[in-house]
């Protein structure tokens, strides 16, 4: 991959970090974005960056090996990302928030640890799926990267109890837009509690599965 076009990622994940952050989707020095490049190596938001004020010339660069090439140090949570590349080697992106409905989702007792939210539209299942819940571990734990990688093969998004989720998509954007379809589920999910809400039937999901595969 050219310097040109690693730049010009690097620009598209300054661009979109300062739009989840500008909406409010992520918070502080909170959150990570990560793509996978074409030679096995990735882009990584620097460890202590605001995603709302992303320097592009200093996104951490590393090889496939997981050396830094150039940028920033990368994010603390590195490893959820190269766990989740690791089983999911269809997957060019990954982003992981702090987003205030999904972090509460996390912290209730209740809900499914196999499925945290459920079906409750169309575009949730497209982007996200089944969503598993995984257990706490302190944030920077290394073994918390082998709890996901557990899970990143059979999912393309993880809860992280009392944290948030982390999502992975074919590209950036898909990332980005599974990211924002599941915060927002998780707001639905939180308004309709106790309520009874209507979800898709397991003919409807099976039906949106077939026709709209996720990477």
């Amino acid at each position: 991959m050219s310097s040109h076009a690693i730049n010009a990622l690097r620009e598209r994940i300054a661009t979109l970090g300062q739009s989840l952050f500008d909406r409010g989707l992520t918070m502080g020095s909170s959150g990570n974005i990560s793509v996978r490049l074409e030679d096995g190596g990735w882009l990584m938001t620097p460890t202590n960056a605001c995603l709302g004020r992303l320097d592009p010339g200093r996104i951490a660069r590393l090889d496939q090996d997981g050396r830094l090439l150039d940028g920033d140090k990368p994010t603390k949570e590195h490893f959820l990302h190269t766990a989740m590349y690791e089983e999911r080697p269809q997957s060019g992106a990954i982003v992981h928030l702090h987003s205030t409905h999904s972090v509460a989702v996390s912290c209730l007792p209740d809900v499914d640890p196999c499925d945290c939210i459920p079906p409750l539209t169309a575009y949730y299942v497209m982007r996200v799926g089944r969503l598993p819940l995984v257990p706490y571990h302190i944030p920077g734990d290394p073994s918390l990267g082998d709890a996901v990688r557990g899970l990143a093969g059979r999912h393309s998004a993880v809860l992280l109890a009392n944290h948030g989720p982390v999502v992975a998509g074919k590209s950036l954007e898909a990332a980005v837009y599974a990211t924002e379809e599941l915060e927002e589920t998780a707001r639905l999910y939180l308004l309709l509690r106790g309520q009874n809400p209507r979800g898709l039937t397991p003919e409807q999901v099976a039906e949106l599965e077939a026709r709209f595969p996720r990477d």
